[in-house]
């Protein structure tokens, strides 16, 4: 053990991003963490190193505009409680318009040495197969969307509740030398400049009406990788298999992560492309870009052919091909109380997508919350957890509550997994959206967007006031 504290240590499983930030925020309290991470003694499906917070899918934060959009608004609450996994995701940025994209092997690196440098943390590198035992009386469990059968079954026996899952999906990912720029273009759409980009941050592939639908006739014809019996699963809606979007209208895909919105052909402005792929680059060193909101369940055979038909992609190399792997999540609302901790067994709490949240970012705020309330539990003190009108209180309003009970089955709730977003906050005050002088209509955009930015504000105020009086 390589801490000095009067404290107990408080254990934490699973080394991802919910893992290793309720880790930090432990270890910041004061508090000495143990973290247990299989990766090193035993892989999974999805991560290929055994780095901690390895990001397994897309290498985006997505937006990280705190003044009009949900997911910028955690971003900057995380950076407000000292987020090791924001710091980290700063640091090794990478140009992506208006979102926070990252180096992925930059950040995981990064995340890994600040953990094993830290003198109240020791990392172990072993499987925990069952709940933690009597002993471990303030634990987490943040083992992600890849918990080990083992543990699974024992969470399973000690809740009497089924866990829920569904299917997540990887992007592509291309070597940038093999794109021809003759046909692509960089641009971020509407020329947007975000955190380390320049308003060209995206290499944008433009496809005419014959070619797009000569793309979806082969997405919807492609071999796709079958089904197992126990992988009888729903997808989730927000990161739904390309050939899926295809299958349920020619025109979804046009208006979904293909549309052309906000971009112009810089080899021929006076033509507007029918529909766009977007590329986002994947490294610091600008060799790799992923294909945005490209997650399938293609074969890989067939995923080579396909995505060659798009203009600019025809020579393409791709240093990995889509895949999927199966998310697992327990029914929180039921099951855990508004500290994040198991009904039945206090001291147990859990953190990350296993409790039902989506996304990298919300993934690590849950474990970042959970870390927070286990400490101030080892230290005797009350947990203190952040109002709903922050976007951390939101979200873990999500979690734990504040779904509609099903009729047919009392005690059942509405639950499904959820990013952070504007309609998880309260509503404002009656009267807090005026209109502006000197503007004569004001309603539909312009009044939504007004509206965020209010909600923005007050979560920031609110979360400035909330770690003031931690």
């Amino acid at each position: 053990m390589n801490h000095t504290s009067k404290h107990s240590p408080i254990h934490v499983i699973g080394g991802g991003l919910a893992g290793s930030e309720a880790a930090w925020q432990i270890a910041q309290a004061g508090v000495p963490a143990i973290l247990h991470e299989m990766r090193g003694v035993r892989g999974t499906d999805a991560h290929k190193t055994d780095g901690l917070a390895e990001l397994v899918c897309s290498n985006s934060f997505r937006s990280d505009d705190a003044t009009a959009n949900a997911v910028g608004v955690i971003h900057a609450e995380m950076r407000l409680a000292g987020s090791l996994i924001m710091a980290c995701a700063d640091r090794h940025q990478v140009p992506a318009g208006g979102a926070l994209a990252v180096d992925r092997d930059g950040f995981s690196d990064a995340v890994t040495a600040k953990i094993a440098g830290h003198p109240l943390i020791t990392v172990l590198r072993e499987e925990v197969t069952g709940l933690p035992p009597a002993e471990w009386d303030q634990a987490i469990i943040a083992t992600g969307p890849l918990t080990a059968p083992g543990l699974a079954e024992a969470i399973r026996a000690e809740t009497g509740e089924d866990a829920l899952a569904f299917f997540d999906a990887i992007a592509p990912i291309v070597h940038r030398d093999s794109i021809d720029m003759d046909i692509c273009w960089f641009q971020s759409r509407y020329d947007k400049v975000g955190p380390g980009g320049t308003g060209k941050d995206y290499i944008n592939c433009p496809l005419d009406e014959e070619q797009y639908n000569a793309f979806i006739d082969a997405l919807i014809a492609g071999d796709a990788v079958g089904f197992k019996e126990w992988e009888g699963t729903p997808y989730f809606d927000g990161c739904l298999p390309i050939e899926v979007m295809a299958e349920r209208g020619r025109e979804t895909l046009r208006h979904g992560p293909m549309k052309p919105m906000g971009l112009t052909n810089a080899h021929n402005p006076a033509v507007k492309a029918y529909a766009v792929v977007q590329l986002r680059q994947d490294n610091a060193l600008g060799t790799l870009y992923n294909m945005v909101g490209f997650q399938t369940k293609l074969k890989y055979g067939a995923q080579g052919d396909i995505f060659r038909m798009i203009p600019g992609l025809a020579n393409a190399e791709f240093a990995r091909l889509g895949g999927l792997h199966r998310n697992t999540y327990i029914h929180s609302p039921v099951l855990l109380d508004p500290t994040l901790q198991l009904k039945s067994r206090p001291g147990l709490r859990f953190a990350g997508q296993i409790t039902g949240c989506e996304g990298y970012v919300e993934s690590a705020s849950i474990g970042l919350l959970a870390g927070r309330f286990a400490a101030a539990a080892r230290k005797g003190e009350a947990a203190n957890p952040p109002p709903p009108t922050t976007a951390l209180g939101a979200l873990l309003g999500h979690i734990t509550g504040g779904h509609l009970v099903s009729d047919d089955e009392p005690g059942k709730r509405s639950f499904q997994p959820m990013n952070i977003n504007f309609g998880l906050f309260p509503e404002l005050e009656p009267g807090s959206i005026v209109k502006p002088e000197g503007i004569k209509r004001f309603r539909g955009k312009d009044k939504t967007i007004m509206k965020r930015q209010l909600i923005a504000l007050r979560a920031l105020a609110d979360c400035k006031d909330w770690l003031a009086s931690a």
